[in-house]
């Protein structure tokens, strides 16, 4: 049996061995819209939650527009285009507009890859479009704090702007639960204090900070309270397909749109499964999610919640650019030297995390429902010692070696990888 998983930009198929019974869970089938460009055009006149974009952006003379950064596959070409020519039309002038890239704590995106980003050269020949700098203080104003204590410092090309716009994409996310929204705000442009405040241990220790949660998720809730600090948003929400075509798009206040973007994406995203498995085939969701290590947790925590006590979780990776940050490596190596247990003890005692050990936390929690093993053709041999899993050469012979260990011939296969979420239903 032959399946094609998310890897890098081409995929990988694997070949099952004989006699194995896949179980291959995927995103139910979802309706692609016919003309994208015109359905985001009809949703600036239909708004949810507020006015059409024609009364929001007239008379406006500082616009400042949030998109994701690389490592989200959100159809910028399309919506970027529809959304411009919407504020020009409306009466705002080109140099009124900032596209903000809001890259968190990631790198920034310039160059070819900004153009590949922005996905229009058109739109890049009229509006300015720049990266957020999370440790730059001065690029930041505070704004006091949320009830749970976090700093909201952000971005004050977005703060002082008069019209604001979060440009996202919603799907599951491991800590918020769902993706877009008010996570381009926090952490997409917010800085390194409020992100590390926002991503210490205690917070990501709650049981609700998971994929798919949104009530009672304390992450969740804290972004919303630094959004209303802020001032709102409005939002453009985007849905893509396992093909990744748009599949809906709406426009609106920040909150309203947000959850009704979430209310269409559930039933296709969340996947009811009645059984958990001892041996588990996912991937990382491919390009662009799959360029670092970092990113690769993801994919570990979307399937745990089905791997069964003990049994094993294989997932497939590229990894091109290794590991991630200098940051997340020193990270990991205090994990593999501490150990799980002392690792989060120590982690659960700082206010402020350091920078991206919340990725290593986030692994933890997969590696406490059973073995974690590794595919990918990107990392060194030192930048595999510091994953903290079991690296393997070939899947299929791991996959023999797990079947045939826990005396289970049945399998489960999430070629998509975090961005289809299994979820354990007795009886379903």
């Amino acid at each position: 049996m032959h399946i094609m998983m998310r890897y890098g930009r081409k995929g990988l198929s694997i070949d099952l061995p004989e006699g194995l019974q896949a179980d291959v869970i995927r995103k139910r089938p979802m309706p692609m819209l016919k003309n994208p460009g015109e359905a985001v055009r009809s949703a600036f006149s239909h708004p949810v939650g507020g006015r059409p974009l024609k009364e929001v952006a007239q008379g406006r003379k500082d616009i400042c527009v949030l998109i994701c950064d690389h490592t989200r596959p959100v159809p910028h070409a399309i919506l970027l285009p529809a959304l411009i020519e919407g504020l020009i039309d409306a009466g705002a002038s080109p140099g009124s507009i900032t596209v903000l890239v809001a890259t968190g704590l990631h790198r920034p995106n310039e160059g070819e890859e900004l153009r590949e980003l922005i996905g229009s050269d058109r739109v890049l020949q009229t509006v300015k479009a720049v990266n957020h700098f999370a440790r730059r203080d001065e690029d930041h104003v505070l704004l006091g704090h949320t009830p749970g204590g976090m700093p909201v410092k952000l971005d004050r090309r977005f703060v002082s702007a008069e019209v604001r716009i979060a440009v996202g994409l919603v799907e599951p996310h491991f800590m918020a639960g769902y993706s877009g929204g008010r996570k381009l705000i926090v952490p997409g442009i917010a800085h390194e204090d409020t992100i590390r405040v926002l991503h210490s241990a205690r917070m990501l220790d709650h049981k609700n900070v998971a994929n798919c949660v949104i009530d009672g998720n304390p992450l969740h809730e804290e972004q919303l309270s630094a959004v209303e600090m802020a001032g709102g948003s409005l939002a453009l929400n985007t849905v893509i397909d396992e093909d990744r075509n748009l599949s809906f798009v709406n426009f609106g206040e920040i909150k309203k749109s947000h959850l009704d973007a979430i209310a269409f994406a559930r039933p296709y995203f969340e996947i009811p499964v009645p059984r958990k498995y001892k041996t588990i085939i996912t991937s990382a969701a491919g390009y662009p999610l799959d360029r670092n290590y970092y990113q690769t947790v993801k994919g570990m925590v979307g399937a745990a919640g089905i791997l069964a006590p003990g049994g094993d979780l294989f997932i497939v990776s590229e990894c091109p650019e290794g590991l991630g940050t200098a940051e997340y490596a020193e990270s990991q190596g205090r994990l593999i030297d501490l150990g799980m247990e002392r690792f989060l003890e120590e982690t659960a005692q700082k206010q402020y995390a350091s920078i991206d050990e919340w990725e290593s936390v986030m692994q933890v929690k997969a590696m406490k429902n059973g073995n974690i093993h590794l595919y990918s053709e990107g990392l060194t041999a030192e930048e595999q010692a510091l994953t903290g899993v079991h690296v393997v050469r070939s899947i299929k012979g791991a996959v023999e070696e797990s079947v045939r260990r826990h005396s289970d011939t049945r399998v489960a296969v999430v070629p998509e990888g975090p961005y289809v979420i299994p979820v354990y239903r007795p009886g379903s």
